[in-house]
């Protein structure tokens, strides 16, 4: 991979901790991470958190720092302050061909979930984001469906029946994006959502659009795939949790779980576990792209945990 164009984009760290995360991707050479201390301590700054990747196959060097910033004294010029920082980290970016991002730590990412019938995932969700388990804030949950609401409005979170049929899913899409657009949604999970997203929609989510699925495709396609795999005599089940592309649940893999079967395993004793699996992978995605841990590569992720 080879960054042809900056990108630095900047907010003010949350006024509570004065803390941020920082993530940063280019053409691996000597000096990276020594620029980057530099001009954090240059500015007062303590890191937290370090994780590094250097992609040897790619020539490719993936950061992601933890730090924290001197309190402003009584009566100072915080923003002054917070602007020179910023300004020494363009330098450095402009300097390294970096694609180089900053927000506030603590700052909860505001997410849109869709869902059809399956529950699982959705009441997942629900739960570790109202108890602070996931960074995330939950504005509105959207479904095709109204087998939910109750559940989701017990959790005072919007409910939004949109109904799709193939004459009405492009104004069924358009809704959707009407929704994210209103609640400032930054990540859209598709929680269960059994619709095929179009391309357009595919290419307008870009990068903010992740979606579960469980790891038989593609062998077991379609309609009871755990009763295909039942048949088969499976000896493994799993999910993958994948951001969204136009290449049907093919899309750049973020995390994937796996647990081990057997013989004696129903079909609906495989369709358990799988939702398990489906489960813990997905949250740990949302978890991974709200704290800023994914960087895009291409067709992959890199994750720095």
């Amino acid at each position: 991979m080879n960054v042809s164009m900056t990108s630095h984009d900047t907010v003010s760290p949350d006024a509570a901790t004065g803390s941020y995360v920082l993530t940063l991707h280019c053409d691996d050479r000597p000096g990276i991470v020594a620029g980057v201390s530099r001009v954090l301590s240059e500015h007062g700054c303590n890191v937290t958190e370090s994780k590094t990747f250097e992609d040897a196959v790619h020539g490719t060097f993936f950061a992601r720092f933890t730090f924290t910033v001197p309190a402003a004294p009584a009566g100072g010029e915080g923003h002054d302050a917070e602007s020179a920082l910023s300004a020494d980290l363009d330098v450095i970016a402009n300097e390294f061909g970096m694609t180089l991002r900053l927000w506030p730590l603590a700052r909860r990412m505001p997410v849109v979930l869709m869902v059809s019938k399956w529950v699982h995932c959705l009441r997942d969700l629900l739960y570790r984001a109202q108890s602070g388990h996931l960074p995330v804030d939950i504005a509105a949950v959207v479904s095709n469906h109204e087998d939910h609401r109750s559940l989701v409005e017990w959790h005072g979170v919007p409910f939004h029946h949109v109904p799709v049929t193939r004459d009405t899913k492009p104004q069924a899409e358009g809704r959707l994006l009407e929704i994210v657009e209103e609640t400032g949604a930054e990540l859209v999970v598709l929680a269960r959502y059994m619709q095929v997203l179009s391309e357009g929609l595919t290419e307008e989510l870009s990068g903010r659009c992740i979606n579960i699925h469980h790891s038989f495709l593609p062998s077991f396609k379609g309609a009871k795939p755990y009763h295909q795999a039942f048949e088969r005599g499976v000896k493994m089940v799993g999910a993958t949790a994948h951001y969204v592309t136009s290449d049907l649940d093919e899309g750049p893999i973020i995390t994937q779980r796996v647990a081990p079967v057997d013989h004696s395993y129903s079909p609906a004793d495989l369709q358990r576990h799988g939702q398990d699996a489906e489960v813990a992978a997905l949250t740990d995605a949302v978890r991974m792209h709200a704290e800023h841990r994914v960087i895009m590569q291409g067709g992959r992720t890199v994750v720095l945990r």
